[in-house]
């Protein structure tokens, strides 16, 4: 799989005190973006800024909570570095809140099914959208990882969600793709779908992937706490880079930079011709 154009590396930052990984790691917006910033030094092309997790059985957070979680960071990041700054949220008025902050790409992983006026903002927005595949909520969707064929299945009703996008206007250049790793899927599931990604490059979409330090890369490698799976998600985005992951969302930047630049660099070396050493 040629890798071209190349991935861009999307950060983490999670301005939440229940996340799975990183919740409560932030007391102050300026600690916050201080961490945002030092992310872009190593490499990150993308912030993603979320206010309310998303792990299984997390607790909803109401708009107004979640709009001051987000929008000072955002703003006081677009103050301080030009970089792509995405909103993690599946609210409508929190993603146009951070649109006139300075945002510029919403994630949303309900795949623009949990708002209905989610569809309206980014039509008349025009800014890049993020429709992940999710089934129920994170309070259901472990309950609801049943699938005959994962791949078939999932690529079906991911394909329904972008469909129903382009039907309400949003452009096709808009869209990002994400086969959502973890949201409804059991460790094989999210083995299935890394080990054949690259069928969904047929959609045509750049794929985005979200693999860094989730539950199942910790049972693989027996590793409960999520902060020591950085070995094995640095190893599962490099197979996601490998079969045509364009956009890889990260907590460890650094680590995974690293592996992109010697991916590229084995990738792109001319082919020796015979006899050269």
């Amino acid at each position: 799989m040629p890798l071209t154009p190349p991935p861009q590396i999307m950060g983490i930052l999670n301005l939440t005190p229940d996340s799975f990984s990183d919740g409560g790691r932030f007391t102050s917006t300026d600690q916050a973006c201080d961490v945002a910033l030092q992310m872009v030094e190593n490499g990150a092309h993308i912030i993603d800024v979320g206010g309310e997790s998303t792990r299984p059985q997390a607790k909803p957070v109401d708009i107004q909570e979640e709009k001051n979680r987000v929008i000072p960071l955002i703003e006081q990041l677009r103050k301080k570095s030009p970089v792509s700054i995405s909103i993690d949220t599946t609210k409508a008025a929190v993603a146009k809140q951070a649109l006139e902050a300075g945002a510029t790409i919403i994630n949303d992983v309900s795949g623009l099914t949990a708002d209905p006026e989610m569809k309206h903002l980014v039509k008349h927005a025009r800014c890049q959208v993020v429709i992940m595949h999710s089934r129920g909520t994170p309070q259901t969707m472990d309950m609801r990882a049943n699938y005959d064929d994962v791949i078939q299945t999932v690529y079906g009703e991911l394909l329904l969600r972008v469909q129903s996008a382009l039907d309400a206007g949003i452009r096709k250049e808009q869209i990002i793709i994400d086969p959502g790793f973890g949201f409804a899927k059991n460790t094989d599931h999210n083995l299935i779908l890394l080990q054949r990604l690259e069928a969904f490059k047929s959609m045509g979409f750049p794929l985005m992937v979200g693999l860094s330090r989730k539950r199942f890369i910790g049972q693989i490698t027996n590793q409960e706490e999520p902060t020591k799976r950085v070995i094995g998600s640095v190893t599962a985005n490099m197979i996601a880079l490998m079969k045509g992951a364009t956009i890889l969302r990260v907590h460890d930047v650094k680590e995974t930079m690293q592996m992109v630049k010697m991916v590229r660099a084995i990738h792109e070396l001319p082919l020796h011709k015979k006899g050269e050493q």
